[in-house]
């Protein structure tokens, strides 16, 4: 009984109120994070264009999450099912929260909470690609010009990230809270 009992503890379900704490705490930290490294791409755009802003993001984007991340307290992770940076490539749950969201409208996608086997909270939400990113992120040949998609494939080679339009969705934020 008792090792059952253990099993039932380990396991327990966050409460709909420690849930929304964490969707609030979760969206918070994913939007100042956001807003952090869009305010310092274009600050790189404004100042040389996606000639600039690519090799900054490519040498800082990890820095500055990893930066957020140890302010907060977190860990967090922005990846998709069409990565750039292969450090950033889904773990397995991560692509199902990927497929998840993929198969859902738009409208319907809502971040999602759940305990770790670790005692973590793990928080997902969707990441809709806007306008502005479509410079970088878009259809090659509409909103992505075949010179910045040269300069992208000189620093990841390996690039999967573009054929967005604005609101699809982009990827996901996965950000871990630490064993209370």
């Amino acid at each position: 009984i008792s090792v059952l009992f253990l099993n039932f503890s380990c396991n327990k379900e966050l409460s709909e109120a420690q849930k929304q704490e964490y969707i609030s705490k979760g969206k918070e930290i994913a939007q100042t994070t956001a807003e952090g490294m869009l305010q310092q791409v274009g600050k790189n755009m404004k100042e040389g264009g996606i000639a600039q802003a690519v090799p900054f993001c490519n040498a800082h984007a990890s820095e500055i999450t990893t930066d957020f991340a140890t302010k907060m307290g977190v860990e967090i992770k922005r990846t998709s099912h069409l990565i750039r940076n292969e450090k950033n490539a889904p773990n397995k749950r991560e692509q199902q929260i990927i497929a998840t969201y993929l198969s859902q409208k738009p409208e319907e996608l809502k971040p999602i909470v759940e305990n770790n086997s670790d005692g973590s909270v793990q928080f997902y939400a969707p990441i809709k690609l806007m306008e502005k990113c479509t410079a970088c992120h878009g259809v090659l040949g509409e909103t992505m010009e075949a010179k910045n998609d040269s300069i992208i494939k000189s620093l990841y080679p390996n690039d999967k990230a573009i054929g967005f339009k604005a609101g699809d969705l982009r990827g996901i934020w996965s950000i871990k809270f630490p064993k209370k």
